[in-house]
């Protein structure tokens, strides 16, 4: 990968040109031509380095979706793992040290009740019961952290209008979950595709940009195959009072992620802020957990951190959720 790939990579991870040919004004951008700028994007892809070039969506906004996690003992690993992505709305799949719970996974489906239907699946093939943390708040879902140069402060997340919404962006939103065609005018293959014209399709995409409910839209690259092979779900313990504070403080330190507060299940998971590192090397993100954990906000208050150790699957998804 030279260093070109790197400017492209880094530099649209978000803000996609909305315009007719938007891979033309990214090679303006970036001082070469429209057709290099598909055929490296292409590659890419085909290298497994970008998983897409499209947007990611809020959860619950067009669907329902749920971080999940089950207890799964060591020798039945690999089979409860291909049990869990057999299931059609699953999208990751990680197993995480540092928690009984170890095999963790988003599951999303049309609706809610779809939405149980599909867990209540993965217990009967696994004959284990998951565990369901739905998004209460999100402080930061953006997933779009550089890749080149020092560590930056996400950008806090904006709540979204879901006013803006209308019956036929379901399906929008879906197509740019798995991804644009590669080819000078991709609005135009889209709005084919979904009987639309193309101006409509750009409109409805800035639209849906505008009010949050596509968090993202640019290239979705795939961090391990870029040497971010470490990726730290750590969780936090803290009355319900002090999350919103916790969460907001927690967002802005550089080198989280993802931040964002779940429902706990009393009993069985009291750990309501999450948030995500990803990292070239455990040390690097011990670092970012100690900036973290420094944080007056944070002090003394109970943590743990789920390092993945195997990725079973990393994928779009009927309605895109994020990364576990």
């Amino acid at each position: 990968m030279d260093d070109l790939d790197l400017r492209l990579l880094d530099g649209f991870q978000r803000d996609l040109p909305l315009e007719p040919r938007p891979f033309a004004a990214i090679a303006q951008r970036l001082g070469t031509g429209e057709a290099e700028v598909i055929a490296r994007l292409s590659r890419l892809r085909d290298e497994g380095v970008v998983a897409r070039i499209g947007a990611t969506c809020r959860p619950n906004t067009a669907g329902a979706s749920t971080l999940a996690a089950l207890r799964v003992p060591a020798r039945r690993i690999d089979e409860v793992a291909a049990l869990v992505g057999a299931e059609p709305g699953v999208n990751h799949a990680y197993l995480r040290e540092g928690s009984d719970w170890n095999l963790w996974f988003v599951a999303t489906a049309p609706d809610t009740e779809a939405l149980d239907d599909s867990l209540a699946r993965i217990e009967l093939a696994t004959r284990l019961v998951p565990l369901s943390l739905p998004l209460v708040r999100a402080f930061n879902i953006d997933l779009g952290f550089p890749l080149i140069g020092p560590r930056r402060a996400m950008a806090l997340d904006r709540p979204a209008d879901l006013d803006a919404l209308r019956p036929r962006d379901r399906a929008l939103m879906q197509a740019l979950s798995t991804g644009l065609a590669l080819v000078p005018r991709p609005f135009v293959a889209l709005g084919q595709a979904l009987h639309r014209s193309e101006a409509e399709v750009i409109s409805r995409i800035r639209a849906l940009a505008e009010a949050r409910i596509l968090t993202r839209v640019g290239v979705i690259v795939k961090h391990r195959a870029l040497g971010w092979t470490q990726n730290a779900m750590v969780v936090w313990r803290l009355p319900e009072t002090a999350v919103e504070i916790a969460g907001t403080a927690l967002a802005g330190v550089p080198g989280v992620t993802l931040c964002y507060q779940r429902r706990t299940v009393p009993g069985l998971w009291n750990w309501p802020l999450f948030c995500m590192i990803h990292a070239r090397s455990r040390a690097e993100a011990m670092e970012v957990l100690a900036e973290a954990r420094a944080l007056p906000e944070l002090k003394d208050v109970p943590h743990r951190i789920l390092f993945s150790t195997r990725c079973f699957r990393q994928r779009g998804a009927i309605i895109a959720e994020v990364a576990a």
